[in-house]
């Protein structure tokens, strides 16, 4: 990490500790001032006391904080801090709960703690929020990016480098981008020092020549990255045990095991429910509109297949006409997707006038919500595929298969229906085997943005 990101990364630690006591200062003055009237005060903390143990209190969060990863010193996105500032928060608060509890001594305002839980999260988020901007400003002005170079003249070379010159929130400055390593050391050799990365983007090179650019990268201290390509890459999920004193290498399929998919589930549980609750109200009025707009039922039963190559029968609002699917073989030769096994035709004359905003809306995929709480689906995960386009997987892409389908996940986020098969499948691959409960709220959290923008919608 360059100079100037730590600076920014050293100023979180004192910054998190002011918001917090900040948040704290607000919500005593918020209950024993402003709210007054509202509920009178049966005792009055004094604010020495408070202001004394607000202090200690949040300097144990800190603790909390570094154990959530808040203070992770490699790239950072606010999307991907929200997420753990919220568990961050959600978990000292549980502490100061459970302390109160076991402690057994009465304590006079509930409304304080549960302040304080929210104002704790939405004080840091801001204090976070305006050093993202106070680095923003200071990367679109050209100061403190970090140098890179990249390797590759193909698609994903070439996607990589667009994305960077046009997100300059990743503090990245794309010196060149280079075809061959012969050409990246016979132009930057004199001047690798100006180096500080190198991408290489082009997976398909061979043995040799990614020996020599490593050589070049650790010859002159330069950070060496790479995209895998998925038919080679190493698996990211690697344990180790023993059977009779000898060491076994065990490679996971993916990173959700354990634990974690008992929490994941609870989550699935816990989050559809509600949402369902919320949603409710919508049901009934999409239900309505369908049965005005066209003949045939509100939902329909979509055969798909999950985990393991399972079969079950995916709930969706109706927004094509009766019979759609015998239609499908008619017009197979118009579709788009000549990638891989998916079917994808513009203007599809089976859509019916409600659909085109059911979908545009994602509306149509709110009775998934029902798959989630059966346990066939979750909240986050690869798209589900009809048997025919599962019959169609290459080897390499059966991975898919390893974990329940979602009904958003990390291809829908980058992309949705512009990404080529294998484009989605890489994501999706990659989620598998990296996944986290925090990268779950990442990928909900984006999602509300990529569907109110309405944008690469199927």
């Amino acid at each position: 990490m360059k100079k100037f990101d730590l600076i920014f990364s050293a100023i979180l630690v004192p910054l998190d500790y002011l918001m917090l006591v900040l948040s704290g200062i607000f919500v005593y003055y918020l209950r024993f001032s402003a709210l007054v009237e509202l509920r009178p005060v049966i005792y009055e903390i004094p604010f020495s006391r408070y202001f004394i143990t607000i202090l200690i209190i949040f300097l144990i969060w800190l603790i909390v904080f570094i154990i959530a990863g808040l203070y992770n010193l490699k790239e950072r996105h606010f999307s991907k801090e929200f997420s753990k500032i919220f568990l961050a928060c959600s978990l000292g608060t549980m502490l100061i709960v459970l302390f109160i509890f076991f402690k057994g001594e009465y304590f006079s305002s509930r409304f304080i703690i549960l302040a304080g839980w929210l104002m704790t999260f939405i004080f840091v988020s801001f204090g976070r929020i305006l050093i993202h901007y106070t680095q923003l400003v200071y990367y679109r002005k050209g100061k403190g990016l970090e140098p890179i170079l990249i390797l590759g003249a193909d698609k994903t070379a070439e996607q990589i480098n667009q994305y960077i010159k046009t997100r300059p929130g990743l503090g990245y400055q794309v010196l060149d981008q280079l075809q061959t390593v012969e050409e990246l050391i016979n132009k930057w050799a004199d001047n690798a020092n100006q180096i500080s990365q190198i991408i290489q983007a082009d997976s398909k090179l061979n043995h040799q020549d990614v020996l020599k650019l490593i050589e070049f990268c650790n010859e002159y201290q330069i950070l060496f990255k790479y995209t895998p390509d998925i038919f080679n890459s190493l698996a990211t999920n690697v344990q180790t045990e023993t059977i009779g004193g000898i060491p076994i290498i065990v490679i996971q399929k993916t990173a959700l095991d354990g634990w974690g998919r008992i929490v994941k589930r609870l989550f699935d549980i816990v989050l559809s429910f509600i949402s369902l609750i919320i949603f409710s109200p919508i049901f009934l009025i999409l239900g309505i509109f369908i049965k005005l707009d066209s003949s045939g039922p509100i939902f329909v039963k979509l055969e798909r297949v999950r985990e393991r190559g399972k079969k079950f029968n995916l709930y969706k609002f109706r927004s094509m006409v009766e019979n759609a699917h015998q239609m499908k073989k008619e017009l197979s030769k118009y579709n788009e997707r000549k990638d891989g096994p998916l079917f994808k035709i513009k203007n599809d004359p089976r859509i019916t006038r409600f659909g085109r905003f059911l979908r545009k809306t994602s509306f149509d995929e709110l009775p998934q919500l029902f798959n989630i709480l059966k346990g066939e689906m979750s909240l986050t995960g690869p798209r589900p595929h009809e048997p025919q386009e599962v019959a169609q997987y290459q080897n390499q892409y059966k991975q898919l298969l390893t974990i329940k389908p979602g009904m958003t996940g990390l291809a829908q986020i980058s992309g949705r229906s512009t990404l080529s098969f294998e484009e989605e499948a890489k994501l999706d691959i990659y989620y598998i085997e990296n996944w986290s409960l925090g990268f779950d709220f990442q990928i909900i959290i984006k999602t509300i943005p990529v569907v109110l923008s309405r944008k690469n919608v199927a």
